[in-house]
């Protein structure tokens, strides 16, 4: 007769055996859904990271990095990653914070080396929150802010036709390159050579919701003043080393090119590179490898372990800003509401999306499962909702 501890543990044994197909099942079935979305959305490449706390649970790539060389897209593959680039701007806030540089109610012209007044609301004051959540009342005008791209047609070959169809949108590159401080200093002065009213919104400082990359970028440039270095050097330090994200950065490098995904458009003709001057908005560049080990130590920053930011800093940044009775104009909380940066969306994720010519990503994580995914793809998607869709389902399931 076999005995009771045997028996047990073939119990076991069977129980883990029918766990692991359940869970191969499941990534097997995604898999599926993600090469049909793939296929449909004639991508050029995608990569999927899924990541519990402690180590990558999925991962997943689709296509071609380099079509024209047959380069495979892989969680190697580095690109721009847009708007999640403000992610990190949170953090960097919050460590800015951490080190006594300012709190998030300072009023912004206690830091500044110029003055920023709204000449719609010249009697409003803008904070670092304010920066941070949207509502400082500084907007992105069209007429500029495009302009703003930097294209390097001599870095790699790319199509001309599709580069004339960026024109036509309004990236024309009439801004000459210069740096962070100096196009802020341009834009948001009133002795600046692009200032005008259209910079700004017509409300005073809390009372509207309005997305902004310059806002944005003027927050990180706040770290820049009272650090003392570069915004990119600070998230270096405090962000990318101890996180060991050996292929992030900010800026070209002619050096790593071979590891580069090629922007597309929506035809697979290939987009110049570019970066940007206004860079802490929308320019990190980085691959899936780098930012899984990115979304676990977020995952465990949410849980109290203070491997990035103390646990205060966390509840802070993550801390909707605005309340269902008195929400600024512009936002429906319907949907989802702001933490520093942070989008908190109403089915309990936490997260950022980003779009750029020849760039779609999208970052997030589930506090309740523990479980967070990002994915990039090297063009733009106009509608990512058939990939989110899929991978918030698979991380609300543990």
């Amino acid at each position: 007769m076999r005995s009771q501890k045997f028996i047990i543990h073939t119990v076991l044994m069977i129980s883990a055996s029918l766990s692991m197909s359940f869970g191969q099942s499941r990534f097997d079935t995604l898999t599926k859904s993600l090469q049909g979305v793939y296929q449909r959305d004639s991508l050029p490449g995608l990569s999927v990271v899924l990541v519990n706390e402690k180590k990558i649970i999925y991962q997943q790539s689709f296509g071609y990095a380099d079509i024209e060389q047959q380069i495979k897209y892989s969680t190697k593959s580095i690109q721009t990653i847009g708007s999640v680039s403000k992610t990190f701007a949170a953090i960097a806030l919050m460590k800015a914070v951490e080190l006594g540089y300012f709190d998030l109610d300072t009023e912004i012209n206690t830091i500044l080396p110029f003055k920023v007044v709204n000449p719609n609301a010249p009697d409003s004051q803008i904070t670092v929150r304010q920066l941070a959540n949207h509502t400082s009342g500084i907007v992105d005008n069209p007429a500029l802010f495009y302009d703003t791209y930097q294209f390097d047609t001599t870095l790699a070959g790319y199509s001309p036709v599709a580069y004339a169809k960026l024109k036509k949108l309004g990236f024309n590159q009439r801004i000459n390159d210069c740096s962070l401080a100096r196009f802020l200093y341009d834009y948001l002065s009133e002795k600046g050579q692009y200032y005008t009213k259209q910079n700004f919104g017509l409300d005073a400082a809390g009372r509207s919701s309005s997305y902004s990359n310059i806002g944005s970028a003027l927050a990180a440039y706040l770290v820049e003043i009272k650090s003392g270095m570069s915004y990119a050097d600070f998230t270096r330090r405090y962000i990318l080393r101890p996180l060991h994200m050996r292929h992030s950065s900010w800026f070209l490098n002619a050096k790593r090119l071979k590891r580069y995904a090629r922007p597309y458009d929506d035809t697979f003709l290939s987009l110049p590179f570019y970066h940007l001057i206004t860079y802490p908005d929308g320019g990190l560049r980085t691959n899936t490898a780098d930012l899984s080990e990115y979304l676990m130590a977020l995952l465990q920053g949410y849980q109290g372990k203070e491997k990035l930011l103390k646990k205060g800093s966390y509840t802070t940044m993550f801390t909707p800003q605005f309340s269902n009775e008195s929400p600024p104009k512009g936002i429906r909380l319907i949907n989802r509401n702001k933490g520093i940066f942070w989008n908190l969306y109403v089915n309990g994720t936490i997260g950022h999306d980003g779009d750029d010519p020849g760039v779609s990503s999208f970052l997030f994580f589930n506090p309740r499962t523990g479980l967070g995914g990002v994915f990039l793809s090297n063009t733009y998607i106009a509608d990512k909702k058939s990939i989110t869709d899929l991978l918030m389902h698979f991380t609300d399931i543990r």
